[in-house]
């Protein structure tokens, strides 16, 4: 059995600020890396899932006996069948194993099959027989909480689940009806500002739905243990987590219930829900056997969750010298049936909501709402990205009332050192948003088509590869944004990580192993680990050993935390195995004991556990939204130069240029490269990237019809990386794979407003948005 560690003993130097290679790099590119869909073990059984094919509807009856009957089959479970609570969540328990009484969304979980051959597993799951109801479903987040002309007829979840333990703001609410949250943030005096501004915008903006399309569909391997429990090895990006809600499920203790990280095909968000993860450990217990589960693209579709949708109303007042006086604004995101982490993501949208600018008077209201669309929570941005697409829209709209350069307008208002955000919280570290934009300013322009457009290379205009035009109808356009984003986690939420380090001598030289249960999802941690060992320590063999939940909670791989976090715990745990080393040579030079550690430690090792934590964050005042909510920012401008074709509504992005503040670069190249991964995906979010559904349907679960971008989409970029450290964090670095996802996409979007003189207000952006305004 292999579960897809790639080897992590690297012998060569490689400290922090070095571009240090990835141990598992060359395996990847060489298709050689263990993936969780690459699990297997000898008389391993699959399983499949059956899932609703109504988005509402009430479970009459489920009749599993033609399933059953099939040859090769092994157990097929329903909800009741399920030992354990029903119910489990990320923060609220409100989604169950599977569907007992109704299904709240299309394609959830209804019954499971094991069987001794995929095909025939899945062909006994045909059989089962499923009577529905089908009711009408709720499909639009201001319908759902009665904000629009109709109110729905039910509220769709009418107990009231539990708040988890695991919750991400201590100020958490109850979901009341169709309500997960509404956050308020009330400073200062919108209505007397909106009296005395000479200047006042608004709009009215939409957000798609989009996907994490992560390459390595949902997998993982369950093995029945002789002690009762089971072993998962699973792809994913919280393992502690994830144990507290299958332990839940399965209703057995966290001892009996141990998972270890499978290797993890991309995540960004999506990976940090349940999917398998209970069904495949239900499956193995009830057989008694190993069972792999591993979801088609399709199924993966509506495995896991997706970006909120988001309806945005902005109104913004200035001076007529530029000087923001007031934002007003109200967000409504669409959580779909369950709550996921739409209760965080709600705070994120609405604390981030005005930008990265100094605004003296904010009245925002941002609501997440229950509704029969597929759930929604975690994706790169989380909030923060749906917000940035309106209030740079309306940051463009007011420079042009104002007959500003936009970019002037931006720096006129940007956030400073020192500057109160609009939760009262003062920035207590390097924010150079007007520093960034100048830097944009001097990076050079990509040169114009020689003798304009008829003269190009057709290949590099929009459509261009499909010969749809020869330049006529083509016009380029320059689009400038800039966004923050909060790292780690919020809201008065236990942020902290565990590191266990252990330093002995192996084979004659001395050795480091790093032992975190933090999810190495593609970012390139296991990296970063053996950097910090490396420096603290002065070893050059370091060990970074599979994350599992034999050591302490790691927390998630999300939030652009865990460079950060586990890195400081990590720090931490070196720290005090070099204390232990000096006090026990009784020296005080570590660079002399460093050099005779075979003396020193000879056949006993030293250890130590850390559990770190970054300071305090509190939650906010609920009427309010005041607070020092979090702990620190992260700042990342944009430019974006496209060319579209306003005859055929095709979009070509020529150049996107970035600069970002980073605090201290652990990993350079690894930084750009997550600047660049960063920036496709807000560029998709922009013009391509969305799940289409329609009346509670997903029309397009299927790499065919949702387009990501590709080679040919992705432009040249030019990046800058700024390193002003914050000297609250471990080596002044700041969170680096948020940022560009926030001021990517808003950036294009400007662009193409330039090229067409079109003030579009929904993305992704659709031909016929261009060629029918």
């Amino acid at each position: 059995m292999s579960a897809g560690e790639a080897p992590t003993t690297v012998r060569r130097d490689g400290g922090v600020g070095t571009d240090a290679s990835r141990p598992d790099g060359t395996l990847k590119v060489t298709g050689e890396f263990a993936y969780g869909s690459d699990l297997w073990m000898d008389d391993m059984l699959w399983g499949v899932t059956l899932r609703s094919p109504h988005p509402h509807a009430r479970i009459r009856s489920v009749d599993v006996g033609l399933a059953l009957a099939v040859p090769g089959v092994f157990a097929v479970l329903t909800a009741d069948d399920v030992p354990g609570e029903l119910y489990y969540g990320l923060e609220i328990a409100d989604q169950p194993v599977l569907a007992k009484d109704k299904v709240l969304y299309q394609g959830e979980p209804v019954a499971l099959v094991a069987a001794d051959h995929p095909e025939t597993a899945r062909r006994a799951c045909a059989r089962i027989v499923v009577d529905y109801d089908v009711l009408e479903p709720v499909t639009d987040a201001r319908t759902a909480l009665g904000h629009g002309t109709n109110s729905p007829s039910e509220d769709l979840h009418p107990e009231d689940p539990p708040v988890v333990e695991n919750s991400r703001e201590a100020a958490l609410l109850r979901p009341e009806g169709n309500q997960i949250r509404h956050l308020k943030i009330r400073k200062g005096d919108v209505e007397a500002a909106a009296a005395a501004a000479d200047v006042v915008v608004s709009g009215e903006y939409e957000v798609g739905m989009q996907d994490q399309a992560f390459l390595g569909p949902e997998s993982g391997l369950a093995v029945p243990a002789e002690d009762g429990g089971v072993d998962l090895f699973v792809s994913t990006q919280w393992l502690h987590v994830d144990q507290q809600q299958i332990c839940r499920a399965l209703g057995l203790p966290p001892e009996k219930v141990r998972l270890t990280l499978a290797g993890v095909g991309g995540a960004f968000g999506g990976r940090e829900d349940l999917s398998m993860h209970a069904h495949a450990c239900l499956l193995a217990l009830r057989t008694g056997k190993p069972v792999k589960m591993s979801y088609n693209r399709e199924e993966s579709f509506f495995g896991h969750v997706h970006r909120h949708p988001a309806r945005l109303h902005y109104e913004h007042g200035f001076t007529r010298d530029g000087d923001l006086l007031f934002v007003r604004a109200r967000i409504w995101l669409d959580g779909g049936a369950y709550a996921s982490s739409s209760a965080a993501v709600v705070g994120n949208a609405g604390l981030m909501g005005v930008g990265p600018y100094v605004v003296p008077n904010v009245r925002m209201d941002c609501w997440g709402a229950y509704t029969n669309n597929p759930p929604c929570g975690a994706m790169r941005g989380f909030g923060a990205v749906q917000a940035a697409f309106a209030y740079e829209s309306q940051m463009d709209k007011g420079a042009a009332a104002l007959g500003m350069d936009p970019v002037e307008v931006r720096v006129r208002n940007a956030m400073r050192e020192g500057s109160v955000a609009p939760t009262g919280q003062v920035v207590d570290s390097a924010a150079p948003v007007a520093e960034l934009l100048r830097r944009l300013q001097a990076m050079p322009m990509p040169a114009p088509p020689h003798d304009g457009f008829h003269d190009a290379d057709l290949t590099a205009m929009p459509g261009g590869v499909s010969n749809t035009t020869h330049g006529e109808g083509v016009r380029r356009g320059v689009g400038w944004a800039v966004g923050y984003k909060n790292i780690g986690f919020s809201e008065g939420f236990d942020d902290f990580s565990t590191a266990r380090v252990r330093l002995e001598m192996t084979g004659g030289e001395p050795t480091v192993t790093v032992h975190t249960a933090a999810a190495e999802v593609g970012q390139g941690l296991v990296t970063v680990q053996q950097q910090i060992a490396r420096t603290e320590l002065g070893v050059d063999r370091v060990v970074v050993a599979p994350a599992d939940t034999a050591v302490g909670s790691g927390g998630s791989t999300s939030a652009s935390r865990q460079t950060y976090v586990t890195g400081g715990a990590v720090q931490e745990a070196c720290r005090r195995v070099r204390s232990a080393v000096l006090a026990r040579a009784g020296r005080d030079d570590w660079a002399d004991v460093r050099d005779d550690l075979a003396a020193v430690l000879g056949d006993e090792a030293v250890e130590e556990t850390v559990i770190w934590r970054h300071r305090p964050t509190e939650a906010v005042d609920p009427d309010t939204g005041q607070g020092n909510a979090h702990v620190q920012y992260a700042f990342a401008a944009h430019r974006a130069v496209v060319d579209v074709d306003v005859e055929l509504g095709l979009v070509k992005v020529v150049e996107m240029a970035c600069t970002q503040d980073v605090g201290r670069a652990i990993n350079p190249l690894a930084v750009v490269g997550q600047i660049h991964g960063g920036s496709a995906q807000g560029m998709g979010l922009a013009v391509m990237e969305e799940v289409v559904v329609t009346d509670g349907i997903i029309r397009n679960p299927s790499f065919t019809d949702y387009l990501i971008p590709t080679i040919l989409d992705m432009p040249p970029m030019q990046v800058e990386v700024l390193e002003l450290p914050d000297p609250h964090a471990p080596y002044g670095l700041r969170g680096v794979g948020e940022p560009p996802t926030v001021s990517s996409g808003p950036a294009v979007l400007a662009a193409i407003r330039d090229a067409t003189g079109q003030f579009l207000t929904r993305v992704p952006v659709r031909p016929e948005d261009i060629t029918h305004p």
